[in-house]
């Protein structure tokens, strides 16, 4: 029987200043937790309606009800893992870095994650006030992506500023993303779902870019992760392989 105080204690967990005071936080699923314990991250503490996994002290066997008090997910999975928050590693300045100014959706900063790993992007860097990683929609929008690309929270003006690579960004009134050649070694600027990237940031941008739209012309725009997705492949289709 899991206690109310370690339910309590788990369930904090929602909340940002929790997960950063503990250094925890939470993923729901054997697919989730596979994949983030497989990249080398370390397990707290461990809860399933699967006897079989009670492998140690820190492994718990609950009931589904049980599980359920305990998931951020409305039907719990068949499991749940607390882990501890790896290590930030260095910034990186070589190759290709997603940049995020303001992206406040964690589906979309999930997905996002789950792109930079697919294309090869190492490294994300977000704005402070872009959605925290560790925020259980991101963490199940991942599925396992978010122990793959190294995640760094700065202040985007100066990270900007001090980088020599180009910086494209992401904008209705760039030029034409399929008539460009883009460097691997650059810098993508993607903006905030409903308003775009914010001017301080745009004055930094050494090319706009655009992806042309085909349709009907009532669509205003394109949901960030898939234009994300979108401006990654163009990118990578100039890789040689």
């Amino acid at each position: 029987m899991i206690s109310k105080s370690k339910i309590k204690s788990i369930t904090s967990l929602k909340q940002k200043k929790y997960r950063e005071k503990h250094g925890l936080f939470v993923g729901e699923g054997p697919k989730v937790i596979s994949e983030l314990k497989q990249e080398g991250l370390e397990i707290h503490s461990f809860f399933s309606v699967n006897e079989e996994e009670f492998i140690n002290e820190n492994h718990f066997h609950v009931t589904q009800a049980e599980l359920q008090k305990i998931s951020f997910l409305k039907t719990a999975n068949t499991s749940v893992a607390v882990f501890k928050m790896p290590e930030v590693k260095p910034v990186n300045n070589k190759g290709l870095t997603i940049v995020l100014d303001a992206v406040r959706d964690p589906g979309n900063l999930g997905t996002i994650i789950r792109l930079c790993d697919w294309f090869g992007v190492k490294q994300l860097i977000c704005s402070t006030d872009t959605t925290d990683c560790y925020n259980p929609k991101v963490v199940q929008a991942t599925m396992g992506s978010l122990a793959r690309v190294a995640i760094h929270y700065v202040d985007i003006e100066n990270y900007l500023k001090a980088s020599s690579l180009p910086i494209y960004g992401a904008f209705m009134d760039g030029e034409n993303v399929y008539r460009q050649k883009l460097q691997q070694d650059a810098i993508i600027v993607m903006g905030n779902e409903a308003n775009g990237v914010s001017e301080s940031i745009e004055k930094l941008i050494t090319e706009k870019i655009a992806i042309p739209q085909f349709g009907n012309q009532r669509t205003e725009s394109l949901n960030v992760a898939t234009a994300t997705a979108i401006l990654l492949s163009e990118v990578r289709r100039f890789t040689e392989m």
